[in-house]
């Protein structure tokens, strides 16, 4: 098993659950290092005074922070201290609310959480609690000096807590404009989801992947080997503005076999419909002429 990041417990009201934090996500992207062109040597950077444009030594920085414009404060280490909170080894929960109930803004990286030694029964009544509850606990935890708010949820057997934002992070709607639901039309509307019916479907992880990270490593393994890289063909560039935003669903929904079979299949059935009724008009003029010829009176209505 992996080396845990984080060892503590979790913590609420009288109960204390020992646990370990593992990581939930990995960084899959290729990473690279500056080399000189000239013979391919890795190339170290160095700090500079920009005032005086001489290499800096690590014992002579401190930190800064910028209040206006090229003008800053000194943070010493004890005023680091200060601030600290005091340390403790607990995910200590604060409210256990509905996990529909947190915007999707305020999620950021997410870790596993496994029981320690003898915390197994204690962590499977958490999560079975929770499970039959319907809720995602809300805590706060401290890693690395820094205190993280943070989200414990129940994902299949597994306690999972996700890191989160506070809410002054968030950037609030007020500070853009959307379109109102009112410029929609009903038409438009009608196709736009006509669309998105024919291309609903369960979610599965496993059928989206990085093309363009494939084909970068795929780059990568062929220097390594001296050969030609086969690549992955690109797809078609989108365009970024939408001229005639009819036409474009007209055109996706032709472009589904499935959506054109319920187009077609609709306009022949109102076009069977209308014929249909045409002819039966047709015939009850003809046996109305009829009559009227043999008798040279109006048909009578049938009681």
């Amino acid at each position: 098993m992996p080396r845990a990041l984080w060892k503590g417990a979790i913590s609420f009201g009288l109960v204390s659950i020992p646990v370990e934090l593992h990581g939930a996500v990995r960084d899959t992207r290729p990473h690279f290092r500056m080399l000189h062109a000239e013979d391919r040597s890795p190339v170290k950077f160095q700090r500079v005074c920009q005032r005086e444009g001489q290499p800096v030594s690590w014992d002579d920085l401190v930190r800064g922070y910028e209040y206006e414009k090229g003008r800053f404060v000194v943070i010493t280490k004890e005023d680091f201290q200060a601030a600290a909170l005091a340390k403790s080894r607990t995910i200590d929960i604060l409210d256990f609310v509905r996990l529909g109930d947190i915007d999707d803004r305020y999620f950021e990286t997410s870790y596993y959480l496994l029981p320690s030694a003898g915390g197994e029964r204690a962590y499977a009544l958490l999560r079975e609690a929770m499970r039959a509850e319907g809720r995602v606990a809300v805590a706060k935890v401290i890693l690395r000096e820094d205190q993280h708010l943070a989200a414990v949820s129940v994902l299949h057997d597994a306690l999972v807590v996700t890191m989160m934002r506070f809410v002054d992070e968030i950037v609030g709607m007020e500070t853009y404009e959307f379109p109102a639901a009112g410029e929609v039309r009903r038409q438009e509307l009608d196709m736009a989801r006509m669309l998105i019916g024919n291309l609903a479907g369960d979610w599965d992880p496993t059928k989206y992947t990085d093309e363009y990270r494939s084909n970068l490593m795929r780059i990568i393994r062929a220097r390594v080997k001296g050969t030609k890289p086969r690549l992955e063909e690109a797809a078609e560039p989108r365009q970024a503005e939408v001229i005639d935003l009819m036409e474009r669903l007209r055109r996706s929904l032709g472009a589904a076999p499935a959506a054109t079979r319920t187009v077609t299949a609709a306009g022949r059935g109102r076009k069977a419909n209308a014929s249909g009724r045409r002819t039966a008009k047709k015939t009850a003029a003809g046996k109305r002429t009829s009559a009227k010829a043999a008798t040279g009176r109006k048909p009578k209505k049938a009681a």
